[in-house]
């Protein structure tokens, strides 16, 4: 799913979703900037059905929206265009640009992490 693709609303909505993972039309509205009526919402989430980008469930009197993409591919996609877009392609400097950030707050945990992955990206690359 190319998030590009969806109206400015359609993606608010999605957006709303991957973050909290499911909702109601209500919750969903309640997570969108400048939310619409609930009516807009309900039918631009109807659309988004028909789409195939959402799933629903019923539960009591409410049905209950999931998105059918995983988040984590639609959020490897999104950051590869910010790269692409933004930093020429370079993975480094867009990471340096995040880390110079005065709202960067990186804990020794994170830092561990992030030494952990390098080091194992180096090892996958100097494999035959």
């Amino acid at each position: 799913m190319n998030l590009e693709e969806l109206s400015r609303r359609e993606r608010q909505i999605m957006e709303v979703l991957f973050r909290e993972s499911e909702g109601t039309v209500a919750s969903i509205r309640d997570g969108m900037p400048d939310p619409p009526s609930l009516n807009a919402v309900r039918t631009l989430i109807q659309i988004l059905e028909e789409k195939g980008h959402l799933s629903r469930r019923k539960s009591g009197r409410e049905f209950i929206y999931s998105p059918k993409t995983n988040r984590r591919s639609v959020g490897i996609d999104a950051l590869r265009r910010v790269i692409n877009t933004f930093f020429q392609g370079s993975v480094d400097e867009a990471l340096a640009a995040h880390l110079a950030s005065r709202d960067t707050q990186i804990d020794q945990e994170t830092w561990a992490r992030l030494n952990a992955l390098i080091e194992e990206t180096q090892r996958e690359e100097e494999k035959p």
